[in-house]
């Protein structure tokens, strides 16, 4: 009397429950010491102050250097390549919170906008931006 064979077409859950278990206790051992990050989101109404309006450096295709506090609204004063270093970081002694923009013109090389952030950088002047006017 031979018997026959049937394979069994059930899935032993016994060793997957074991692996669960495991990481159950890795996961409970773990977990006080991970610290959650904490964000700090904007509220409406926190600052009473505005945002301040940058200083610009507008550079020239002729290699002209004009300086204009927005803040003040004045219409800029033309300023030589070797003293603006000088009259920005004076103009930035003043209100050490404004931040610096650079304006050059589209036919001004990169080297140029690039010398003058690193001069810029050289002065402490860490809040540089570069202004960019969408085409119309």
């Amino acid at each position: 009397m031979a018997r026959s064979r049937k394979q069994v077409a059930q899935i032993n859950v016994v060793p997957m429950i074991d692996v669960m278990l495991v990481l159950l206790v890795i996961f409970m051992v773990t977990a006080p010491f991970i610290n959650p990050a904490q964000v700090e989101l904007p509220s409406v109404g926190r600052t009473s102050q505005t945002p301040s309006q940058p200083l610009e450096i507008i550079i020239k295709e002729s290699g002209e250097y004009v300086v204009r506090d927005r803040a003040q609204g004045g219409a800029g004063r033309q300023v030589a390549a070797a003293d603006l270093a000088d009259e920005v970081a004076a103009l930035h002694r003043a209100s050490p919170e404004q931040a610096v923009v650079i304006a050059a013109d589209k036919n001004v090389r990169y080297d140029e906008v690039m010398k003058t952030m690193t001069l810029l950088q050289r002065e402490q002047i860490t809040r540089i931006g570069l202004l960019a006017r969408p085409a119309p």
